[in-house]
């Protein structure tokens, strides 16, 4: 128990639907209360974005008390002891007390219980094992309270067991570190993760990007991806950094920072591997990441590296012949890279410029569209086939040299000039 309150820091525990639930679920002996990230990140003072709630009822209650009070139920993980429970439009994921009885580093299987210390010693970290109940008042029975305040991310309990239930746990350590941590982690934790980063192997990819792309999309990651580096476990979920350094994610954050970029999980990586196209293809689909995203980085491998002193018409020209989000991704790269040296190198601080100015060009210039079509050329008596394709591609590439000037009619008539001459 705590003498602390979530009242007047959690709008969301005022919501009518919640405490209705919360109120069905607890009745006639039976107890529910809020658990995990929602209660700690209403005391950090920052948004949370899902509510899980903890609850005596086994499954089969949870959804008869639901549905009773008019909520609709999703029962998405019920061998687990998770039902989904709709209320107000609002999810809440509803777990009953569990206890694990066999993991095997992956899945767990488990037993329903009664006994909110069994249920709060089976998470893992000390942080992530709050609870609140209807009325705000917030309990703690792992000491998680005290590590709040002092920002340590410590593991409940032994930290090799606690890893060898789900050696996910390794990347959660650093990443709710990256979150949550300051100054060194926690030594006992770190020994752990070091000494079991072999079990990573046995994880999904999908888990493992998953992870990856929520470290990195904290305010800043440096340090928990140099500690990650000292343990090796950086090296074994993303060899492809080993000989290519992670020092450059300092100073994209700090730039990120400055100029008020939002954290992007895609570019921080990019600012730790090689830009080989190859490995960048053959890491997305190792890491199962989305097409989307492998795409992505594909572009930037492949794209060359833009001159700080470019000029904004020759940048518009290479922003139409490629990719425009690599384009973006290059110099905010350089920019960072000349920001930081320019504590050192006088002559980095005009390359900061230069990037900085051909960033705001690029935010606002919008593609340029060819006027020009295949049936216009039809139009013309030109015949359909290879031929035309080329003849467009030529008009086109004239078109984008001479700066995107030239309208449809001179375009036509250069057209029938060549197609003349072909």
């Amino acid at each position: 128990m705590s003498a602390v309150s979530l009242v007047g820091r959690a709008e969301w525990l005022d919501n009518s639907d919640l405490q209705h639930l919360l109120h069905v679920l607890g009745e006639n002996g039976e107890e529910a209360r809020i658990a995990g990230g929602a209660v700690r990140n209403a005391l950090l003072g920052l948004d949370v974005s899902d509510i899980d709630i903890a609850t005596t009822t086994l499954p089969d209650e949870t959804e008869r008390r639901a549905r009773a009070a008019g909520f609709r139920t999703v029962p998405t993980g019920k061998e687990h002891g998770t039902i989904t429970v709709i209320a107000g439009g609002a999810a809440y994921e509803v777990t009953t007390l569990r206890t694990d009885v066999e993991t095997d580093g992956r899945r767990a299987r488990v037993a329903f219980g009664r006994d909110w210390e069994t249920d709060s010693a089976r998470r893992d970290f000390t942080i992530n094992a709050l609870y609140a109940t209807a009325a705000g008042e917030v309990i703690d029975l792992v000491g998680g309270l005290a590590d709040l305040k002092t920002s340590t991310l410590r593991f409940i309990g032994d930290p090799e067991a606690r890893i060898r239930e789900d050696y996910l746990r390794i990347l959660r350590f650093f990443r709710f570190f990256a979150w949550y941590g300051r100054g060194r982690p926690d030594a006992d934790g770190l020994r752990a993760c070091a000494r079991l980063k072999e079990g990573l192997a046995r994880l999904s990819a999908e888990r493992v990007w998953a992870e990856l792309k929520k470290l990195l999309a904290a305010p800043d990651p440096s340090r928990a991806l140099l500690w990650m580096r000292q343990t090796g476990v950086l090296t074994a979920v993303l060899p492809e950094s080993e000989k290519w350094g992670i020092d450059a994610v300092h100073a994209l954050v700090a730039a990120g920072s400055d100029l008020g970029w939002t954290p992007d999980p895609l570019l921080r990586l990019e600012a730790i591997v090689p830009p080989d196209a190859a490995r960048m293809a053959a890491m997305a689909a190792r890491l199962k990441m989305s097409k989307a995203e492998g795409a992505r980085l594909s572009a930037w491998a492949m794209t060359a590296p833009v001159p700080h002193a470019t000029s904004e018409a020759a940048l518009a020209k290479i922003a139409y012949a490629g990719d425009r989000q690599a384009v973006e991704d290059r110099l905010r790269l350089g920019l960072a890279s000349a920001r930081e040296r320019a504590e050192q190198d006088s002559g980095a601080l005009a390359e900061a410029g230069g990037y900085l100015r051909l960033l705001r060009f690029l935010d606002g210039w919008e593609r340029p569209v060819f006027p020009v079509k295949g049936g216009d050329l039809a139009a013309l008596g030109l015949p359909e086939g290879p031929k035309m394709g080329s003849l467009l591609a030529k008009l086109e590439a004239e078109w984008a040299e001479g700066g995107f000037r030239l309208g449809r009619d001179a375009l036509l008539a250069r057209a029938a000039a060549l197609g003349g001459d072909a």
